[in-house]
């Protein structure tokens, strides 16, 4: 079993990297940062490499260089699990900055939709290859301030359901979102002004009350549902209809 995760080195990836690593997978992690904790309890399955995917020029040159391609030799089970992120630009419609606006594009979509591609292609003989995308509420249920967050996210829905029409063989792809976890994200959400995003509070509250889900439950509760038989039945879920 091979697996390729971005956005591994910290929060929810490096939570879903522990859990398959612990099942003896083989992870080439994505990321802008080194996680070296990982590198040392499992250094012969863990291949790690730094690139901003933010730019989707760094993405295509590596995709160009064949590393995907010679990661996922063979025919035994692989999966891309698309987790990299990020939440801002946080504010109301026209006061957003520019360059803000094409990092979440660049990293929220251009790159897990490269990334998808050149997975499906270049496993076509692997009889058993999934696809998650880490979506969010966002992508389905409008936010004031989140209009570039909701909107990315979005477009990883209707991707993975455009994606399952095509019925590529012995591909299963679901966007999933994965609820409310204590990650540096919610760090971000959480000290944005009040004046940028007017439910701060609300994710303030919950921090306060221990309503947030730890990474590593939350990461172990999406690699149970990425091997499960019936993942990709649908291809857009939410885990915590399938959490216990």
């Amino acid at each position: 079993m091979k697996a390729i995760v971005t956005g591994h080195s910290r929060g929810l990836g490096a939570a879903m990297t522990e859990d398959l690593l612990s099942r003896g997978a083989s992870v080439l992690g994505l990321s802008r940062s080194i996680n070296e904790d990982l590198q040392s309890r499992h250094p012969s399955l863990l291949q790690q490499v730094s690139i901003d995917m933010i730019d989707p020029a760094n993405l295509i040159a590596w995709l160009d260089s064949g590393a995907l391609a010679g990661f996922l030799e063979n025919d035994e089970p692989v999966m891309l699990v698309n987790n990299a992120g990020i939440v801002e630009p946080i504010g109301p419609a026209g006061s957003l900055d520019h360059n803000g606006i094409a990092r979440a594009v660049g990293l929220n979509v251009t790159a897990p939709l490269l990334l998808a591609d050149a997975f499906i292609g270049a496993t076509s003989g692997n009889a058993d290859r999934r696809v998650l995308h880490v979506s969010s509420g966002a992508g389905r249920k409008p936010y004031a301030g989140w209009s570039i967050y909701c909107a990315t996210k979005a477009a990883l829905d209707h991707h993975a359901a455009s994606v399952a029409q095509d019925k590529p063989a012995g591909l299963r792809i679901s966007s999933v979102a994965p609820g409310v976890i204590d990650t540096d994200m919610q760090n971000t959400i959480r000290s944005t002004p009040a004046d940028r995003f007017v439910l701060r509070d609300d994710f303030v509250a919950l921090k306060e009350t221990g309503s947030l889900t730890s990474p590593e439950q939350r990461g172990n509760e999406m690699i149970a549902h990425l091997l499960a038989d019936d993942f990709g039945q649908s291809p857009i879920v939410d885990i915590r209809d399938f959490a216990a």
